[in-house]
């Protein structure tokens, strides 16, 4: 996610105009005093040049350093939010949270109040503190009604749309970016602004080759000489390009402003930029540059730990090392891939799930203030109500009553609301299911019950075969009817104490409790012949057929201890894949080992 705190031609904080200081400089072997008003432009020029030039960025920021003694506090608060900013460019996140939040903590000024929850929201997220971020938006967007500064009251806009576009909702987004250009349509609005408009389309997969508006937004970036959003709109170009089929015309846009993006120094952008240029020369059979540049997307994106661009890196050197009869490399670059594909679409749900853990939690924090100022109102009729005959005295009985009335009815939504995301963080959306936090927790439960007890137990690992192009050739929809029609004909299988869970994507577990090896086995095979053989009228898979790998690992081998049970199983697994797909492979430990049941 790239940090929208921008340099916008108004941003300079109001508070730091008219706030006289000196300062002693020493420039070029010349010592001179530096007037109030010059600091101000300094830190101007600093926040416009944070994008377009982050060279001659940082060497602003040195020279306010070298003078800090002569800033006022304010100036020397927006000196420390530069500094923060600089960090988050850079891809250190956490350290960038932690530099925002000391800043808030002590800051006064309005301004860089503002600039610097915006900054920390973008933080957050690419730190993965989704359930922050999203609360920090909430309050963000409650206080934009005084924000008075242009250009945070712009950004805050932005960065909501940012946050809707995390957590899945395009709609909120596309609505967030018409106030944000109906707020303001100058140039520098207008980049910013319409390159997010091009990230929603894209997500949406709605985004044309030739848009008028993302061609307007890059234009507009150009015009203020803004590289960094320049680049992150052509991306979004190339990306339009690559699903029209116009894979060549992807490639020469990419190429022709490589060296411009690498300019920038944005680690998150660079990574996004250079794993698309990959696939753009994948496309093209050019496989020693898809090679390249695919590596360099992955140093670039390797500092977030849930980057999608790393994960297209990574799909780009598997299917090189593939077309080129390097196998073995294919196979290594291929366990990466779905390690960091897996860990992308986790982090994906985790967003939405927090987003709608947030939004309930808003909505239900409204609902008591409703309760609340109802109960109030009952409270001041109170003293009308002992002034007045029997008559009055029914009215507040009344009124009483429909304000407990009120309070039940929040009581039982809320209980409702409780109940619901329960089972959201136990259950997978998909496949009803545990998800895969849950499983863990509940299958480490199992595993220690079964080991005070003396009782075996087995676990499967299962992989759909080939699911990928299952989802390329027929679609999401038929990949998601695919993985409900494998998940219930293994539940038909399966007994009342047995725990199934999804690990992610095509990815799915089984602890069998009181099962040995040889007779997990067996039930594996079961569940693959089933799987193989299923079939369902009227859903969006109903002509694909599919098969399933199973791994299998049994504690009398491999002690009680869940992540070893579950690294044996999953090299059961890869056994199972490397032997054709569609079988069932048992982890046996090496001749040569003598270890004891954990």
């Amino acid at each position: 996610m790239v940090d929208y705190t921008q340099c916008l031609r108004k941003s300079r904080p109001a508070s730091f105009a008219g706030r006289a200081f000196v300062a002693i400089l020493l420039i070029a072997g010349w010592i001179g005093c530096v007037t109030a008003q010059t600091a101000d432009e300094l830190l101007q020029r600093a926040d416009h040049l944070k994008t377009a030039n982050n060279s001659e960025f940082q060497t602003i920021v040195k020279q306010l350093d070298a003078e800090a003694s002569a800033l006022s506090p304010a100036q020397r608060d927006f000196v420390d939010y530069l500094h923060a900013w600089q960090l988050g460019y850079l891809g250190q996140y956490a350290e960038g949270v932690s530099a925002f939040q000391a800043l808030l903590a002590r800051t006064t000024d309005a301004a860089v109040r503002a600039r610097a929850l915006i900054s920390l929201i973008n933080n957050q997220v690419n730190a993965s503190h989704y359930e922050e971020a999203y609360s920090n938006l909430s309050l963000l967007l409650d206080s934009l009604p005084e924000i008075q500064d242009h250009t945070a009251h712009f950004l805050s806009l932005i960065v909501a749309t940012v946050l809707y576009n995390e957590a899945g909702q395009h709609d909120l987004a596309l609505h967030s970016i018409d106030q944000a250009l109906a707020y303001d349509r100058g140039d520098r609005s207008s980049c910013i602004a319409l390159s997010q408009r091009a990230a929603t389309l894209v997500k949406d997969g709605k985004l044309g080759a030739d848009d008028a508006d993302t061609q307007a937004g890059l234009d507009a970036c150009l015009r203020i000489g803004d590289v960094l959003y320049a680049g992150v709109i052509r991306t979004y170009q190339a990306q339009a390009l690559i699903d029209a089929g116009r894979n060549n015309d992807a490639l020469q846009l990419l190429q022709t402003h490589d060296a411009e993006m690498l300019g920038t120094h944005s680690a998150a952008a660079t990574s996004i930029y250079r794993a698309l240029l990959a696939r753009c020369h994948l496309l093209a059979g050019d496989l020693d540059k898809a090679r390249e540049y695919a590596l360099s997307a992955i140093d670039y994106g390797i500092k977030q730990s849930y980057s999608k661009s790393v994960a297209d890196a990574y799909e780009t050197l598997y299917e090189a090392a593939k077309q080129q009869g390097h196998y073995q490399n294919a196979l290594d670059y291929h366990e990466k891939y779905a390690t960091a594909d897996k860990a992308y679409l986790n982090d994906t749900k985790a967003r939405a799930l927090a987003y709608q853990m947030v939004h309930q939690e808003v909505l239900d924090k409204k609902r008591e203030v409703d309760a609340l100022s109802a109960k109030n109102k009952v409270l001041e009729l109170q003293g009308e109500v002992d002034a007045k005959a029997s008559e009055a005295r029914l009215l507040y009985i009344a009124l009483l009553l429909s304000c407990l009335v009120i309070v039940g009815l929040w009581a039982y939504r809320t209980k409702r609301s409780q109940i619901k995301f329960q089972k959201l963080a136990r259950r997978d959306g998909l496949t009803g299911i545990f998800n895969r936090q849950h499983f863990f927790e509940t299958a480490q439960d199992a595993l220690r019950y079964c080991a005070k007890s003396s009782r075996e137990a087995s676990l499967l690992v299962l992989d759909l075969d080939h699911f990928k192009s299952v989802n390329d050739t027929h679609g999401h929809a038929a990949g998601d009817a695919v993985l409900k029609r494998a998940v219930a004909a293994c539940q038909a299988r399966l007994r009342s104490i047995d725990l199934f869970g999804r690990l992610g994507g095509e990815e799915f577990a089984v602890l069998l409790p009181d099962c040995t090896q040889v007779t997990a086995a067996q039930r594996a095979e079961e569940m693959r012949e089933a799987i193989a053989a299923s079939r369902r009228t009227g859903d969006a898979a109903a002509d694909v057929q599919i098969t399933a790998s199973f791994g299998v690992a049994a504690t009398k081998v491999c002690g009680y201890n869940l992540p070893t049970l579950l690294a044996n199983a999953d090299n059961a697994l890869y056994v199972a894949k490397n032997s054709g797909r569609n079988r069932v492979a048992t982890f046996q430990p090496p001749a040569s080992s003598n270890a004891v049941p954990a």
